[in-house]
């Protein structure tokens, strides 16, 4: 008897195209295996797959409804002219590219249902999703497959770097798309923003696909990027397919890559922040207490009661950053310290301190 494929879908078989296509959509999402743990979630996403490839493209459809699952594979049944049906359907057996290639993109799923999960270090950078809400559409991704870039604040489409183009199939009146290459910015911040947290509004000037599907219009969108305390330089923040939109496109990325800003007293080493204090020849040897600021506008005193040599460093625990996975927990403060030697000696001074000094 074979799979009814209408069944599957749970579409009445004289369902049109673009019911077949909501179906399709509503019933994918609902079963795909990242989202739906259940025991024949695999299965029933790849029967739905399955019944998708065949019932949208109108030949197979034709020969399904003729002849049912076992005439479409296996080439049987009659016509009307007596001569049995020579056509022989295969389903490819990947469920996950008949998703990618209906909503376009490797997995668009994953930017929904795993938002805000870093990706590792790919291009040598700490890369963390965006958190990208979904508010209650029958089509989730229908807000993010229009929008196109064309400017930051002043930078062109074309000013940004690129991680080489990305191949993305989509199935749009049969001809492939490819997404442009990801347009990457730096985005400065200083270290009392990443100790403390904050968010950054982006403005962004792009193009957007008018609903005739050819003309363009353009459009202003602000970009919330939310730095978390505590992040390294290098982070970057992705908004995925926020890039200039055509009729013959995939929106590109749009990437902020972190970037300290340079600071008045202070350095960054990862989660530690380094102070360079300097000091006199005579508080290196007689010793003294030095003010050391913090980033969060402290000042803590640090008495030093031996011999300060050059290049002597001392460590305040837990008065660096944040540490990025661990927030409530810092790093340290490193002080490192300069002696001022002085330009001359009186003579006096001097017989005293050969004297006084011990040779080595």
């Amino acid at each position: 008897m074979g799979k009814d494929y209408y069944k599957i879908l749970g579409i009445p078989s004289g369902s049109n195209e673009d019911e077949i296509k909501k179906a399709y959509r509503k019933m994918a999402l609902k079963f795909h295996p990242d989202k739906n743990k259940e025991a024949n979630a695999e299965e029933k996403f790849k029967e739905i797959a399955e019944a998708y490839e065949v019932l949208s493209d109108p030949k197979k459809r034709t020969i399904y409804d003729q002849y049912g699952e076992d005439g479409l594979k296996a080439g049987g049944g009659g016509s009307a002219g007596g001569q049995g049906n020579t056509y022989h359907y295969t389903f490819h057996g990947d469920p996950h590219a008949t998703f990618a290639s209906f909503f376009g993109g490797s997995n668009p799923f994953d930017m929904f249902f795993n938002s805000g999960r870093s990706r590792g270090n790919t291009n040598g950078f700490g890369d963390h999703e965006i958190d990208i809400e979904v508010e209650g559409d029958d089509d989730p991704f229908s807000a993010f497959s229009r929008f196109g870039f064309n400017g930051i604040n002043g930078f062109h489409h074309g000013s940004g770097g690129g991680a080489g183009r990305r191949h993305h199939a989509e199935a749009l009146h049969g001809r492939r798309k490819l997404q442009d290459p990801p347009v990457v910015h730096e985005l400065r911040v200083s270290l009392e923003e990443v100790f403390h947290g904050c968010t950054k509004r982006m403005k962004i000037t792009r193009r957007r696909l008018n609903p005739d599907g050819r003309t363009l219009r353009t459009e202003d969108k602000i970009l919330n990027i939310v730095i978390k305390r505590g992040w390294k330089e290098g982070t970057k923040i992705t908004f995925p397919k926020e890039g200039d939109e055509t009729s013959e496109n995939i929106p590109a990325d749009i990437a902020f890559v972190l970037k300290d800003k340079g600071h008045p007293h202070f350095k960054r080493d990862g989660s530690n922040i380094i102070y360079t204090v300097k000091i006199s020849l005579k508080e290196a040897l007689c010793g003294c207490t030095v003010n050391i600021p913090t980033i969060d506008n402290r000042m803590i005193p640090l008495p030093c009661s031996d011999v300060i040599k050059p290049g002597t460093v001392k460590r305040l625990r837990g008065e660096g950053l944040p540490f990025p996975k661990s927030p409530l927990q810092r790093g340290d403060l490193i002080v490192e310290f300069q002696v001022r030697f002085p330009d001359r000696i009186p003579p006096q001074s001097r017989e005293i301190i050969k004297q006084n000094l011990p040779v080595s």
